[in-house]
């Protein structure tokens, strides 16, 4: 079992002490939280059951591009509270295909599935992929590949997991499901070299969130690109954590200039409010799905749609990625200020940033736990990685706060 210490300028009130005895008691030990409990949140700040307030640098891993209770985000949730909430897939409702016809003409994309978490909606992909490989493709029944990136994060159900190289996400979970062939993340090359006529996908992370926010070298995904057109392999981009404005592009992809054929989206795409996610891509390649073959009793439910509407209206007005590429392009030159000073590489684009830490200084943990002692929370990857992701709503003073904190810890 973790015991998590607690640095002195962080020792519990009794108040605290006991939500983080029940937590320790009853909740499984599947995570390792900092031991701040937070009670309240709005914009881009969360206040604790004592009433401290702490700058939050982490925005849900992207869950909470547009902050806390975004005024906008929770007006849909409330109204649509007060009409329907759940009806299942058995009937239709008003607000799915009004839902799935503005997501589909914000990313571009011609279809949509709608389900729930991130993880459900890259095991979606994987059907899609497979079941296109059988029925379009022609690849021999259960022979399909996928080929993966290795360091890749795309979920912890079993089979996602089944094509991990993180050992802690891996081990003691087999039997592993197979038809995945992992290369390493960045090279094209080897890529090409796993590509066979039993390849259905490539399913790749534009920019690698967990494995420290690793951009990968510019002509990678445009050769992934050309390498599927040239052998009738799909392309499935995971914007979970990297889409929806948290680059400053609406789908971090776009830097590159690479439309995939089939894209997952999550997190922010709930606004913070609901776990909504979703396949979007090509109608001949969703479409192979037909009644009864795939689904989910709340995927796409009408809270759900309610909320993601009122996310893809945020996004159209291209407000939120511009925020990203401006703010970004402060955050980065203020880190970039600390290579040599504590950092030794920063990394990302936009507002998401993976600062690598100097060997003989903090710990990603021991910084995480030092800024929050100082009113700041992110979190570390990786051990030696301080990933840094504000909401969108950030001001540019709020995000000077918190970088003057990281400049403090690293330095100090």
């Amino acid at each position: 079992m973790v015991m998590t210490v607690i640095p002195s300028h962080l020792e519990a009130s009794s108040q605290a002490a006991r939500f983080r005895e029940l937590d320790e008691q009853y909740s499984a030990h599947n995570y390792h939280p900092l031991p701040v409990v937070i009670a309240e949140a709005s914009g881009a700040w969360m206040t604790d059951v004592d009433g401290r307030h702490y700058l939050d640098f982490l925005a849900g891993y992207s869950a909470l591009n547009f902050g806390h209770r975004h005024p906008d985000l929770v007006a849909a949730a409330t109204e649509q509270l007060g009409r329907v909430t759940l009806t299942s897939r058995a009937f239709h409702h008003d607000q799915l295909g009004l839902f799935c016809r503005e997501l589909a003409e914000l990313t571009g994309t011609d279809r949509v599935l709608p389900m729930n978490s991130g993880a459900e909606a890259v095991e979606s992909a994987i059907k899609i992929a497979r079941k296109w490989a059988y029925r379009v493709k022609g690849v021999p029944e259960n022979q399909a590949e996928i080929i993966v990136a290795g360091s890749n994060f795309h979920g912890r159900t079993t089979t996602i997991v089944s094509f991990s190289t993180d050992s802690v996400a891996h081990d003691e979970f087999g039997p592993y499901t197979p038809g995945f062939v992992v290369t390493e993340y960045g090279d094209a090359a080897a890529v090409e070299a796993a590509i066979t006529e039993r390849t259905a996908a490539i399913l790749v992370e534009p920019i690698q969130g967990e494995a420290g926010v690793i951009v990968p070298p510019a002509d990678y995904l445009p050769r992934l690109r050309r390498l599927c057109d040239d052998n009738d392999v799909l392309l499935i981009a995971d914007e979970i954590q990297s889409g929806l404005a948290r680059t400053g592009e609406l789908l971090a992809s776009e830097h590159d200039g690479v439309r995939a054929d089939l894209y997952t989206l999550g997190k922010a795409l709930g606004g913070g409010i609901m776990p909504v996610s979703a396949v979007v891509g090509r109608d001949d390649v969703i479409g192979v799905l037909q009644p009864g073959q795939h689904g989910s009793t709340f995927g796409g439910n009408p809270l759900a749609c309610a909320v993601g509407r009122t996310v893809v209206r945020l996004l159209s007005t291209g407000e939120f990625q511009e925020r990203s590429r401006d703010l970004g392009a402060h955050l980065h030159a203020r880190l970039g200020e600390l290579v040599g000073r504590g950092a030794v590489e920063v990394r990302g684009r936009g507002l998401w940033a993976g600062v690598e830490l100097a060997a003989g200084g903090p710990t990603g943990r021991q910084a995480s736990e030092a800024l929050a002692e100082r009113g700041v929370l992110c979190k570390e990857t990786q051990d030696t990685t301080l990933r840094i992701a504000p909401p969108l709503v950030i001001t540019r003073d709020e995000l000077d706060t918190g970088l003057d904190a990281i400049e403090a810890v690293l330095t100090r």
